[in-house]
């Protein structure tokens, strides 16, 4: 059952992290970011507390600093008393299915992929790179997306136009990199190393191209503190930290198909106070939590 059954609103939809409900109007959305933390394609038991809030203002924030780059889904955020600061009214959109992904920095499943061919995603790398290494130019690497519970698939620029179509994909590589290189010193200026992030994006009904979901939070991007990475360690501000404790110390085995154990209290704590901090460095704020 939904979270918020209480809205007494259509259900339409149930993600990893977002729920989407039916308005009177027929062209309109209301969506909500849970406190539901995903790692490596599991929706864990653990909540994080006051996620979803972060979630939704950080993309409110950054939707604000992207203005007149892109169109975004976003209506208003005048949304009912029960789900207030961690929703917002959308557009119905086309969503397009893919995952457009931009990296600045080579690592996580890139540098995984980069050990054993010297590309990623097709797109062929230098030679001598190494885990955090700055890109000289960010690159496109697209996924396909999958049914919950199952793994997105990366793909190469050209296999993506293969299913979206030429037009549609050169869009979306296009705006992934503009969006990338706009938001990417904005971080950086507030202590931030924004190494990679992905992005979602629908279609209007006259085929505008529209940025959707959430954009450059700590769920959708590996967010770096700069002054560990400029003396060589790489500090997360995201859920990395959490997954490293599902792999590293927490004794699941992620090969055995069974879902993560229950996180203890510190971890939940540890990683809600770094989607916090994250919210205070971009932003300049603490996050009101009402």
């Amino acid at each position: 059952m939904s979270q918020y059954a209480s809205l007494n609103l259509p259900l339409l939809h149930a993600g990893k992290v977002r729920e989407l409900y039916a308005l009177p109007d027929p062209d309109r959305m209301l969506m909500v970011a849970t406190d539901n933390v995903s790692a490596f394609d599991f929706v864990l038991d653990s909540l994080i507390p006051d996620k979803g809030v972060v979630l939704t203002q950080l993309s409110l924030w950054w939707f604000g600093q992207l203005a007149g780059l892109i169109p975004n889904h976003i209506v208003e955020a005048d949304v009912p008393a029960a789900v207030t600061r961690r929703a917002v009214v959308v557009e119905k959109l086309r969503m397009v299915p893919v995952e457009a992904v931009a990296r600045g920095y080579l690592t996580g499943s890139g540098w995984a992929e980069y050990q054993q061919t010297g590309t990623v995603c097709g797109v062929t790398l230098p030679a001598g790179l190494h885990d955090g290494s700055r890109l000289a130019r960010p690159i496109f690497t697209p996924a396909r997306k999958a049914p919950l519970g199952e793994h997105d698939e990366n793909v190469t620029y050209e296999q993506m136009c293969e299913f979206v179509g030429e037009e549609t994909g050169e869009k979306i590589r296009d705006a992934t990199i503009a969006i990338y290189e706009h938001a990417e010193p904005i971080a950086r200026e507030r202590g931030i190393v924004l190494a990679d992030t992905k992005f979602e994006f629908g279609l209007r009904g006259d085929g505008t191209l529209v940025l959707a979901d959430e954009v450059l939070t700590p769920d959708s991007s590996r967010f770096w503190d700069a002054d560990a990475y400029a003396s060589g360690r790489l500090v997360s501000f995201d859920k990395q930290y959490l997954r490293d404790w599902l792999v590293h110390d927490s004794g699941w085995d992620r090969s055995g198909g069974t879902p993560p154990p229950p996180l203890p209290d510190e971890v939940v704590a540890a990683t809600r106070q770094r989607y916090l901090d994250a919210y205070r460095r971009l932003t300049g704020r603490e996050l009101d939590l009402g």
